[in-house]
């Protein structure tokens, strides 16, 4: 279950306009928080980022489900149900097909308990990071940063052009 300042985040981004895809990552940095703080562990960053994006859905995030031949059949079927699960406003009570059972809720924390959390490490999350991007067309990396670009704003343009500027400088020395 997200925290309540976590959804809050999310409809904060929701309410400015943001993406979805902006939205759910309140729910990534949640789960990753939770790992490092050593709540429990993952095997990999993929999987924080899965059990983020998870609850992004449930809670009624508009986070596309993957394409057909990108995810497996269980991954994609997995997020159409998320998808279900956060269209309907939640009752008091439950329905038994949407929310898994006590043992099963449990079982799966348990098994995440014993994971180590080096799967959201800095280091472990920049490389799942890099890696993704390199996956993705050089086209659409460079309408991203465009797109950053321009909603960046003149002030925070200036301090990231000055940011980058003296780390050039820094690398120059080594």
């Amino acid at each position: 279950m997200p925290e309540q300042k976590t959804l809050k985040r999310a409809a904060a981004d929701k309410r400015a306009g943001k993406s979805a895809s902006t939205q759910a990552g309140e729910f990534v940095k949640e789960q990753v928080d939770k790992v490092r703080a050593g709540k429990h562990g993952v095997r990999s960053a993929k999987q924080a980022i899965a059990i983020g994006l998870s609850e992004a859905r449930r809670a009624g995030v508009g986070v596309k489900s993957p394409k057909k031949g990108t995810a497996s059949e269980a991954t994609r079927k997995k997020a159409d149900k998320d998808n279900a699960a956060g269209q309907h406003k939640s009752t008091a009570r439950k329905s038994a097909s949407t929310e898994p059972s006590a043992k099963r809720s449990r079982a799966s924390t348990n098994a995440l308990k014993r994971e180590s959390s080096a799967g959201a490490s800095p280091k472990a999350m920049s490389k799942q990071a890099k890696s993704a991007a390199a996956k993705r067309p050089a086209a659409s990396r460079s309408a991203a940063a465009k797109k950053a670009a321009a909603t960046k704003g003149a002030a925070a343009r200036s301090a990231a052009a000055k940011k980058a500027a003296h780390t050039r400088a820094s690398r120059a020395h080594h």
